[in-house]
Protein backbone atom coordinates (compact mmCIF):
# COMPACT_ATOMS: atom_id res chain seq x y z
CA UNK A 1 0.00 0.00 0.00
CA UNK A 2 0.95 3.57 -0.62
CA UNK A 3 1.88 5.90 2.36
CA UNK A 4 0.25 9.23 0.52
CA UNK A 5 0.31 12.43 3.16
CA UNK A 6 -2.33 15.18 2.26
CA UNK A 7 -1.50 18.37 4.09
CA UNK A 8 -4.27 20.55 5.12
CA UNK A 9 -8.07 19.22 5.81
CA UNK A 10 -9.83 21.52 4.10
CA UNK A 11 -12.59 20.78 1.17
CA UNK A 12 -9.83 20.03 -0.95
CA UNK A 13 -7.70 17.86 1.38
CA UNK A 14 -10.65 16.07 2.72
CA UNK A 15 -11.41 15.11 -1.33
CA UNK A 16 -7.86 13.79 -1.92
CA UNK A 17 -7.86 11.89 1.54
CA UNK A 18 -11.26 10.19 0.75
CA UNK A 19 -10.00 9.70 -3.00
CA UNK A 20 -6.84 8.50 -1.43
CA UNK A 21 -8.49 6.20 0.60
CA UNK A 22 -10.69 4.70 -2.16
CA UNK A 23 -7.88 3.76 -4.07
CA UNK A 24 -5.62 1.57 -1.19
CA UNK A 25 -3.27 4.09 -0.13
CA UNK A 26 -2.47 4.63 4.11
CA UNK A 27 -3.42 7.85 4.42
CA UNK A 28 -1.75 10.45 7.13
CA UNK A 29 -3.69 13.87 7.12
CA UNK A 30 -2.23 16.94 8.58
CA UNK A 31 -3.98 20.08 9.29
CA UNK A 32 -2.54 23.02 11.26
CA UNK A 33 -5.67 23.84 12.52
CA UNK A 34 -7.68 22.15 15.69
CA UNK A 35 -10.49 21.82 13.31
CA UNK A 36 -11.05 20.71 9.71
CA UNK A 37 -12.86 22.25 7.07
CA UNK A 38 -10.63 25.14 5.93
CA UNK A 39 -12.58 28.50 4.78
CA UNK A 40 -15.82 26.55 5.20
CA UNK A 41 -16.17 25.50 8.55
CA UNK A 42 -18.90 26.48 12.06
CA UNK A 43 -17.84 27.90 15.01
CA UNK A 44 -19.64 27.62 18.29
CA UNK A 45 -20.99 31.01 19.26
CA UNK A 46 -23.13 32.02 22.07
CA UNK A 47 -25.62 32.96 19.08
CA UNK A 48 -25.59 29.24 17.99
CA UNK A 49 -23.31 27.48 15.44
CA UNK A 50 -22.94 29.71 12.83
CA UNK A 51 -20.59 28.79 9.83
CA UNK A 52 -17.33 31.23 8.96
CA UNK A 53 -19.68 32.53 6.13
CA UNK A 54 -22.40 31.23 4.04
CA UNK A 55 -21.50 29.14 1.48
CA UNK A 56 -24.04 28.33 -1.72
CA UNK A 57 -23.65 24.85 -3.57
CA UNK A 58 -25.68 24.31 -6.82
CA UNK A 59 -26.91 21.36 -8.55
CA UNK A 60 -23.54 21.56 -11.14
CA UNK A 61 -21.67 20.21 -7.86
CA UNK A 62 -21.87 16.89 -8.88
CA UNK A 63 -17.95 15.87 -7.34
CA UNK A 64 -19.29 17.61 -3.80
CA UNK A 65 -22.47 15.89 -3.56
CA UNK A 66 -20.55 12.51 -4.84
CA UNK A 67 -18.11 13.22 -1.89
CA UNK A 68 -20.74 13.72 0.67
CA UNK A 69 -22.32 10.87 -0.24
CA UNK A 70 -19.30 8.81 0.18
CA UNK A 71 -18.79 10.04 3.53
CA UNK A 72 -22.50 8.81 4.05
CA UNK A 73 -24.23 12.25 4.33
CA UNK A 74 -27.81 11.87 3.28
CA UNK A 75 -27.68 15.09 0.91
CA UNK A 76 -31.52 15.34 0.08
CA UNK A 77 -31.83 15.74 3.86
CA UNK A 78 -28.90 17.82 4.59
CA UNK A 79 -29.63 20.47 1.87
CA UNK A 80 -32.16 22.61 0.97
CA UNK A 81 -33.21 22.31 -3.05
CA UNK A 82 -35.05 24.80 -4.50
CA UNK A 83 -34.66 26.22 -8.16
CA UNK A 84 -32.42 29.17 -8.95
CA UNK A 85 -33.76 31.79 -7.88
CA UNK A 86 -32.62 35.79 -7.41
CA UNK A 87 -35.87 37.11 -5.89
CA UNK A 88 -35.86 40.47 -3.99
CA UNK A 89 -37.46 41.51 -1.08
CA UNK A 90 -40.13 42.99 -2.90
CA UNK A 91 -40.86 40.07 -4.96
CA UNK A 92 -39.41 40.78 -8.33
CA UNK A 93 -36.41 39.00 -9.94
CA UNK A 94 -35.59 35.65 -11.94
CA UNK A 95 -36.24 32.01 -10.63
CA UNK A 96 -35.45 29.07 -13.30
CA UNK A 97 -38.52 26.90 -13.54
CA UNK A 98 -38.52 23.08 -13.87
CA UNK A 99 -36.94 21.60 -17.71
CA UNK A 100 -34.24 21.06 -19.70
CA UNK A 101 -32.08 24.15 -18.94
CA UNK A 102 -32.16 25.92 -22.35
CA UNK A 103 -36.29 26.26 -22.42
CA UNK A 104 -36.30 26.63 -18.51
CA UNK A 105 -33.73 30.21 -18.91
CA UNK A 106 -35.71 31.03 -21.73
CA UNK A 107 -38.87 30.97 -19.67
CA UNK A 108 -37.41 32.10 -16.42
CA UNK A 109 -35.98 35.38 -18.03
CA UNK A 110 -39.28 35.86 -19.83
CA UNK A 111 -41.21 35.43 -16.74
CA UNK A 112 -39.32 38.70 -15.43
CA UNK A 113 -42.10 41.06 -15.14
CA UNK A 114 -40.78 43.94 -13.82
CA UNK A 115 -38.62 44.24 -16.87
CA UNK A 116 -39.67 45.47 -20.18
CA UNK A 117 -40.03 43.15 -23.35
CA UNK A 118 -36.70 44.53 -24.77
CA UNK A 119 -34.59 44.44 -21.63
CA UNK A 120 -35.43 40.44 -21.83
CA UNK A 121 -35.00 40.29 -25.38
CA UNK A 122 -31.54 41.76 -24.98
CA UNK A 123 -30.38 39.12 -22.31
CA UNK A 124 -32.02 36.33 -24.34
CA UNK A 125 -29.77 37.86 -27.23
CA UNK A 126 -26.41 37.94 -25.29
CA UNK A 127 -27.45 34.24 -24.05
CA UNK A 128 -27.69 32.95 -27.52
CA UNK A 129 -24.17 34.44 -28.55
CA UNK A 130 -22.05 33.71 -25.91
CA UNK A 131 -23.54 29.68 -26.48
CA UNK A 132 -22.52 30.05 -30.34
CA UNK A 133 -18.79 31.16 -29.27
CA UNK A 134 -18.81 27.98 -27.24
CA UNK A 135 -18.86 30.32 -23.74
CA UNK A 136 -15.36 31.54 -24.62
CA UNK A 137 -14.31 35.32 -25.16
CA UNK A 138 -10.91 37.15 -24.99
CA UNK A 139 -8.89 36.16 -22.47
CA UNK A 140 -8.70 40.22 -21.41
CA UNK A 141 -12.08 40.82 -20.55
CA UNK A 142 -13.88 41.98 -18.10
CA UNK A 143 -17.25 40.90 -17.03
CA UNK A 144 -18.18 44.46 -17.11
CA UNK A 145 -16.59 44.64 -20.76
CA UNK A 146 -18.41 41.32 -21.96
CA UNK A 147 -22.14 43.00 -20.58
CA UNK A 148 -21.65 46.45 -21.51
CA UNK A 149 -24.04 46.08 -24.08
CA UNK A 150 -27.12 44.63 -21.85
CA UNK A 151 -29.81 47.17 -20.39
CA UNK A 152 -28.52 48.49 -16.61
CA UNK A 153 -31.83 46.71 -15.24
CA UNK A 154 -30.02 43.27 -16.82
CA UNK A 155 -26.58 43.88 -14.96
CA UNK A 156 -28.08 45.37 -11.51
CA UNK A 157 -30.67 42.59 -11.02
CA UNK A 158 -28.88 39.10 -12.64
CA UNK A 159 -25.30 40.03 -13.69
CA UNK A 160 -23.97 41.63 -10.92
CA UNK A 161 -24.93 39.55 -8.18
CA UNK A 162 -24.63 36.27 -10.06
CA UNK A 163 -20.62 37.49 -10.90
CA UNK A 164 -20.14 38.61 -7.27
CA UNK A 165 -21.97 35.27 -5.57
CA UNK A 166 -19.54 33.04 -8.31
CA UNK A 167 -16.45 34.55 -8.48
CA UNK A 168 -16.59 36.95 -5.28
CA UNK A 169 -14.69 39.67 -7.33
CA UNK A 170 -16.31 43.12 -8.61
CA UNK A 171 -17.85 42.93 -12.09
CA UNK A 172 -15.12 45.57 -13.11
CA UNK A 173 -12.76 43.10 -12.22
CA UNK A 174 -13.68 40.01 -12.83
CA UNK A 175 -12.78 38.05 -15.44
CA UNK A 176 -15.11 37.22 -17.81
CA UNK A 177 -14.03 34.31 -19.28
CA UNK A 178 -14.28 32.47 -15.71
CA UNK A 179 -17.73 34.02 -15.60
CA UNK A 180 -18.69 32.57 -18.99
CA UNK A 181 -17.41 28.79 -17.67
CA UNK A 182 -19.70 29.16 -14.83
CA UNK A 183 -22.64 30.20 -16.71
CA UNK A 184 -22.15 27.53 -18.88
CA UNK A 185 -21.94 24.58 -16.27
CA UNK A 186 -24.64 25.84 -14.30
CA UNK A 187 -27.57 27.26 -16.94
CA UNK A 188 -26.61 24.92 -19.57
CA UNK A 189 -25.11 21.91 -18.30
CA UNK A 190 -28.14 19.86 -17.39
CA UNK A 191 -31.39 19.15 -15.63
CA UNK A 192 -30.94 20.40 -11.96
CA UNK A 193 -27.48 22.10 -12.71
CA UNK A 194 -28.97 25.65 -11.72
CA UNK A 195 -30.75 24.34 -8.63
CA UNK A 196 -29.97 25.87 -5.68
CA UNK A 197 -28.35 23.44 -2.71
CA UNK A 198 -28.63 25.91 0.90
CA UNK A 199 -26.64 23.88 3.85
CA UNK A 200 -29.36 22.89 6.01
CA UNK A 201 -26.77 22.23 8.88
CA UNK A 202 -23.97 23.72 10.11
CA UNK A 203 -20.68 23.43 7.38
CA UNK A 204 -18.63 20.92 9.79
CA UNK A 205 -21.65 18.87 10.40
CA UNK A 206 -21.91 19.06 6.54
CA UNK A 207 -18.71 17.13 5.30
CA UNK A 208 -15.60 18.08 7.57
CA UNK A 209 -17.19 15.77 10.75
CA UNK A 210 -18.27 12.83 8.54
CA UNK A 211 -15.49 12.90 6.43
CA UNK A 212 -13.12 12.50 9.76
CA UNK A 213 -15.16 9.73 10.80
CA UNK A 214 -14.63 8.20 7.74
CA UNK A 215 -11.17 8.33 7.25
CA UNK A 216 -10.63 7.39 11.09
CA UNK A 217 -13.01 4.10 10.34
CA UNK A 218 -11.17 3.44 6.93
CA UNK A 219 -7.39 3.38 8.40
CA UNK A 220 -6.72 7.10 7.94
CA UNK A 221 -4.27 8.74 10.77
CA UNK A 222 -4.90 12.21 11.51
CA UNK A 223 -2.74 14.60 12.80
CA UNK A 224 -5.31 17.80 13.78
CA UNK A 225 -2.79 20.52 14.80
CA UNK A 226 -0.09 19.63 13.53
CA UNK A 227 1.56 22.51 10.92
CA UNK A 228 4.06 20.93 8.65
CA UNK A 229 6.94 22.28 9.00
CA UNK A 230 9.77 20.45 6.50
CA UNK A 231 8.64 18.94 2.97
CA UNK A 232 11.71 17.66 0.78
CA UNK A 233 12.59 14.80 -1.29
CA UNK A 234 14.62 12.04 0.08
CA UNK A 235 16.91 12.51 -2.64
CA UNK A 236 17.57 15.48 -0.26
CA UNK A 237 18.80 13.54 2.75
CA UNK A 238 22.51 12.96 3.08
CA UNK A 239 23.41 11.15 0.14
CA UNK A 240 22.08 13.60 -2.15
CA UNK A 241 24.99 15.19 -4.26
CA UNK A 242 26.77 18.71 -3.16
CA UNK A 243 25.38 21.64 -4.53
CA UNK A 244 22.34 19.73 -6.15
CA UNK A 245 19.28 22.14 -6.00
CA UNK A 246 16.04 20.89 -4.52
CA UNK A 247 13.84 20.78 -7.96
CA UNK A 248 16.69 18.36 -9.55
CA UNK A 249 17.21 16.37 -5.78
CA UNK A 250 13.56 15.45 -7.27
CA UNK A 251 14.22 13.88 -10.57
CA UNK A 252 14.45 9.89 -10.19
CA UNK A 253 12.75 9.52 -6.84
CA UNK A 254 8.84 10.22 -5.62
CA UNK A 255 9.78 9.74 -2.24
CA UNK A 256 9.17 12.03 0.50
CA UNK A 257 9.73 13.38 3.98
CA UNK A 258 6.93 15.08 5.67
CA UNK A 259 8.83 16.51 8.69
CA UNK A 260 10.71 13.58 8.75
CA UNK A 261 8.55 11.13 8.15
CA UNK A 262 8.67 9.34 4.81
CA UNK A 263 5.80 8.67 1.91
CA UNK A 264 5.50 7.28 -1.44
CA UNK A 265 3.08 10.37 -2.89
CA UNK A 266 2.40 13.98 -1.02
CA UNK A 267 -0.63 15.91 -1.87
CA UNK A 268 0.13 19.71 -0.83
CA UNK A 269 -3.59 20.87 -0.01
CA UNK A 270 -2.88 23.68 2.26
CA UNK A 271 -3.88 27.61 1.37
CA UNK A 272 -1.76 29.06 -1.48
CA UNK A 273 0.44 31.22 1.02
CA UNK A 274 1.07 28.08 2.86
CA UNK A 275 1.75 25.72 -0.02
CA UNK A 276 4.06 28.14 -1.80
CA UNK A 277 6.03 28.25 1.86
CA UNK A 278 6.29 24.00 1.79
CA UNK A 279 7.72 24.33 -1.51
CA UNK A 280 9.83 27.17 -2.11
CA UNK A 281 12.88 25.25 -1.93
CA UNK A 282 11.42 22.74 -4.18
CA UNK A 283 10.04 24.60 -6.32
CA UNK A 284 10.85 28.36 -6.81
CA UNK A 285 8.68 29.21 -10.16
CA UNK A 286 5.95 27.28 -8.41
CA UNK A 287 5.85 29.06 -5.46
CA UNK A 288 6.51 32.32 -6.31
CA UNK A 289 2.74 32.33 -8.74
CA UNK A 290 1.42 31.24 -5.83
CA UNK A 291 2.52 33.30 -3.25
CA UNK A 292 1.48 36.38 -5.84
CA UNK A 293 -1.99 35.03 -5.71
CA UNK A 294 -4.56 38.55 -4.68
CA UNK A 295 -7.55 37.67 -2.65
CA UNK A 296 -11.04 39.12 -2.26
CA UNK A 297 -12.83 39.23 1.20
CA UNK A 298 -15.90 38.05 2.29
CA UNK A 299 -18.07 39.50 5.31
CA UNK A 300 -20.86 38.15 6.85
CA UNK A 301 -23.47 39.77 9.45
CA UNK A 302 -25.52 37.92 11.64
CA UNK A 303 -28.82 39.63 12.70
CA UNK A 304 -31.23 39.00 15.31
CA UNK A 305 -34.47 40.10 15.05
CA UNK A 306 -36.21 40.29 11.54
CA UNK A 307 -39.29 38.28 11.44
CA UNK A 308 -38.13 36.04 8.44
CA UNK A 309 -41.02 34.25 6.57
CA UNK A 310 -39.97 35.31 3.23
CA UNK A 311 -41.37 32.66 0.58
CA UNK A 312 -37.41 31.85 -0.10
CA UNK A 313 -35.03 30.75 2.48
CA UNK A 314 -32.36 33.00 0.45
CA UNK A 315 -33.66 36.40 -1.07
CA UNK A 316 -30.84 38.73 -3.27
CA UNK A 317 -30.44 42.64 -2.08
CA UNK A 318 -29.69 45.85 -3.73
CA UNK A 319 -25.85 47.17 -3.18
CA UNK A 320 -24.81 49.96 -3.13
CA UNK A 321 -22.56 52.92 -1.86
CA UNK A 322 -24.48 52.57 1.42
CA UNK A 323 -25.90 48.94 0.99
CA UNK A 324 -23.35 46.45 1.64
CA UNK A 325 -24.92 43.15 1.36
CA UNK A 326 -26.01 40.85 -2.05
CA UNK A 327 -27.61 38.79 -0.11
CA UNK A 328 -29.47 37.51 2.82
CA UNK A 329 -30.28 33.87 4.10
CA UNK A 330 -33.36 33.11 6.86
CA UNK A 331 -31.47 31.05 8.95
CA UNK A 332 -34.05 29.77 10.93
CA UNK A 333 -36.10 27.74 7.53
CA UNK A 334 -32.67 26.03 7.49
CA UNK A 335 -32.20 24.84 10.67
CA UNK A 336 -30.06 27.27 11.73
CA UNK A 337 -30.84 29.66 15.01
CA UNK A 338 -34.24 30.65 14.90
CA UNK A 339 -34.91 34.72 13.96
CA UNK A 340 -31.03 35.15 12.73
CA UNK A 341 -30.53 36.03 9.18
CA UNK A 342 -26.86 36.06 7.51
CA UNK A 343 -26.08 39.07 5.33
CA UNK A 344 -22.97 38.22 3.14
CA UNK A 345 -21.04 40.82 1.44
CA UNK A 346 -18.96 39.37 -1.88
CA UNK A 347 -16.20 41.48 -2.66
CA UNK A 348 -15.84 43.42 0.48
CA UNK A 349 -12.89 44.54 -0.05
CA UNK A 350 -14.18 48.17 0.42
CA UNK A 351 -16.42 47.38 3.26
CA UNK A 352 -13.04 45.76 4.72
CA UNK A 353 -11.65 49.32 4.39
CA UNK A 354 -14.45 50.55 6.75
CA UNK A 355 -14.01 48.68 9.32
CA UNK A 356 -16.29 45.49 10.66
CA UNK A 357 -18.29 48.20 13.12
CA UNK A 358 -19.26 50.46 10.16
CA UNK A 359 -20.17 47.67 7.70
CA UNK A 360 -22.26 45.92 10.31
CA UNK A 361 -24.27 49.61 11.08
CA UNK A 362 -24.38 49.85 7.40
CA UNK A 363 -26.13 46.53 7.30
CA UNK A 364 -28.68 46.87 9.58
CA UNK A 365 -29.81 50.59 7.66
CA UNK A 366 -30.11 48.07 5.02
CA UNK A 367 -32.24 45.08 6.51
CA UNK A 368 -34.04 47.94 7.69
CA UNK A 369 -35.05 49.73 4.25
CA UNK A 370 -35.01 46.13 2.78
CA UNK A 371 -37.56 44.36 5.06
CA UNK A 372 -39.53 47.44 5.95
CA UNK A 373 -42.82 45.58 4.79
CA UNK A 374 -42.08 42.70 7.94
CA UNK A 375 -40.95 45.19 10.39
CA UNK A 376 -40.64 43.58 13.92
CA UNK A 377 -41.89 45.79 16.88
CA UNK A 378 -38.01 45.62 18.70
CA UNK A 379 -34.94 47.14 15.76
CA UNK A 380 -33.03 44.29 14.81
CA UNK A 381 -29.78 43.47 16.08
CA UNK A 382 -25.99 42.86 15.28
CA UNK A 383 -24.90 39.27 17.08
CA UNK A 384 -21.65 38.48 15.09
CA UNK A 385 -19.70 39.52 12.28
CA UNK A 386 -17.07 37.70 10.80
CA UNK A 387 -14.55 38.86 8.10
CA UNK A 388 -12.51 36.33 5.77
CA UNK A 389 -10.10 37.92 4.64
CA UNK A 390 -8.48 35.67 1.85
CA UNK A 391 -12.11 33.85 1.35
CA UNK A 392 -11.16 33.28 -2.52
CA UNK A 393 -8.37 34.78 -4.92
CA UNK A 394 -9.11 37.92 -7.14
CA UNK A 395 -10.23 36.12 -10.21
CA UNK A 396 -9.04 38.54 -12.81
CA UNK A 397 -8.67 38.11 -16.32
CA UNK A 398 -5.92 37.02 -16.98
CA UNK A 399 -4.59 35.40 -13.84
CA UNK A 400 -1.69 33.06 -13.51
CA UNK A 401 -2.77 30.19 -10.93
CA UNK A 402 -0.28 27.48 -10.11
CA UNK A 403 -0.37 24.14 -11.55
CA UNK A 404 -1.16 20.96 -10.15
CA UNK A 405 1.56 18.75 -9.96
CA UNK A 406 4.69 20.26 -8.61
CA UNK A 407 7.17 17.61 -8.64
CA UNK A 408 7.00 13.64 -9.26
CA UNK A 409 4.90 12.09 -6.49
CA UNK A 410 4.25 15.99 -5.70
CA UNK A 411 1.07 17.34 -6.17
CA UNK A 412 -1.23 20.03 -5.22
CA UNK A 413 -5.10 20.75 -4.41
CA UNK A 414 -6.81 23.66 -3.71
CA UNK A 415 -9.65 25.94 -4.98
CA UNK A 416 -6.83 27.99 -6.43
CA UNK A 417 -4.65 25.45 -8.98
CA UNK A 418 -4.86 26.46 -12.31
CA UNK A 419 -8.69 25.53 -13.68
CA UNK A 420 -11.25 27.02 -15.52
CA UNK A 421 -12.97 27.81 -12.62
CA UNK A 422 -13.69 30.37 -10.05
CA UNK A 423 -12.72 29.51 -5.82
CA UNK A 424 -15.72 27.28 -5.49
CA UNK A 425 -16.53 24.17 -2.98
CA UNK A 426 -16.64 22.39 -5.92
CA UNK A 427 -13.77 23.49 -7.19
CA UNK A 428 -11.61 22.67 -3.99
CA UNK A 429 -13.30 19.33 -4.50
CA UNK A 430 -12.29 18.30 -7.62
CA UNK A 431 -8.88 19.43 -7.47
CA UNK A 432 -8.37 17.51 -4.52
CA UNK A 433 -9.90 14.02 -6.42
CA UNK A 434 -7.70 15.17 -9.26
CA UNK A 435 -4.76 15.52 -7.34
CA UNK A 436 -4.69 12.06 -6.48
CA UNK A 437 -5.10 10.54 -10.35
CA UNK A 438 -2.34 12.47 -10.82
CA UNK A 439 -0.35 10.74 -8.13
CA UNK A 440 -1.83 7.11 -9.18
Amino acid sequence: MRRTAVIGAGWAGLSAAVTACLAGHRVHLFEMAPQAGGRARSHDLDAGRLDNGQHILIGAYRDTLCLLRQVGVDVDTALHRSPLSLRYPDGTGLTLPGGPPTLAFVRGVLGVAHWSLGERLALLRAAVRWRLQGFRCTPALTVSALCSSLPSAVIRDLVDPLCVAALNTPMSDASAQTFLRVLQDALFAGPGSADLLLPKRPLSDLLAEPALRWLTAHGATLHQGHRVMTLMPSARLPSAEAGMSALEATRGTDSWQVDGAPFDGVVVAATAREASRLVADIDPAWSQVAGALEYQPIVTVWVSGLSGGWPFPMVALRAGPDAPAQFAFDLGSLGGPPGVTAFVISGAATWVARGLQATASAVLTQAAEAFARAAPAEPPTVVHVDAERRATFACVPGLSRPAGTIAPGLVAAGDYIDGPYPATLEGAVRSGREAIDRLL
